[in-house]
């Protein structure tokens, strides 16, 4: 039964891979499906050969640990069970990165890493039965109907004072999000200095978010590979992981 359930979980995974444009990766690795602990390790490609930047840090991922998202890599035949609103779960995979959004006027970071300074009038729409699901809008007045002022992104809150968005069941990068599937998924600073898990997020300590924001380049294509540690090891070669 292993067996057979090696060969499924492969033969849906060989086609995944770092795109070929990528050359600066975000690399979080968790020690099981249930683990709400992660290790995350920054990676930039020289010629065919990747190489860490800087040492790993400590995050924290949902509070239930992980399940299978919907990113870049294809749909997933396995036992492990798939990301969905509401979970508790980080989402695995491989993901595009979007762009930061914050309460600052201005922050740190590459001239080509679109910035947002959160107002009232944003909002990212975690509703699944509504039509923007997973969608950041900005608003043109004061929020005023009740659907609107419960998508505002969070005000006067530390922990979302400064975020980067992960690109899961994604609307911003040219997906097409699935009712249910999961929305707002982002790498925002950790509560509790660390002691508390997130409801899917993937958090850190503000300093080492702040270093994050400002080391990536949109011009290499990031990406954001999230895996348990087995299936890190398993994927590692056929997707040209670090």
């Amino acid at each position: 039964m292993k067996a057979i359930f090696l060969l499924i979980l492969t033969s849906g995974l060989l086609a995944a891979q770092v795109p070929r444009n990528c050359s600066q990766v975000i690399v979080g690795v968790a020690s099981s499906w249930n683990s709400s602990h992660v290790s995350l390790t920054v990676y930039q490609k020289n010629g065919r050969t990747w190489q860490r930047v800087g040492s790993p840090w400590k995050g924290r991922l949902g509070r239930n640990g992980l399940a299978w998202g919907r990113g870049i890599h294809p749909k997933i035949r396995s036992e492990a069970r798939p990301k969905v609103e509401g979970d508790g779960r980080a989402p695995a995979g491989i993901f595009k990165l979007g762009g930061a959004y914050g309460y600052a006027a201005t922050i740190k970071r590459h001239p080509k890493l679109p910035y947002r300074k959160i107002t009232t009038r944003d909002l990212w729409i975690e509703d699944r039965t509504s039509p923007h699901y997973n969608r950041h809008l900005i608003l043109d007045h004061t929020p005023k109907a009740t659907w609107e002022k419960k998508g505002q992104m969070r005000q006067n809150d530390h922990a979302h004072s400064l975020k980067l968005y992960i690109g899961h069941n994604d609307s911003i990068l040219g997906g097409k999000p699935v009712p249910g599937y999961g929305s707002a998924i982002f790498f925002h600073i950790w509560r509790g200095g660390g002691s508390k898990p997130t409801a899917g997020c993937t958090t850190m300590h503000e300093t080492k978010l702040k270093q994050l924001i400002a080391t990536i380049d949109p011009t290499k294509n990031p990406v954001y590979v999230l895996l348990p540690q087995a299936e890190y090891s398993q994927l590692r070669k056929s997707w040209k992981l670090p």
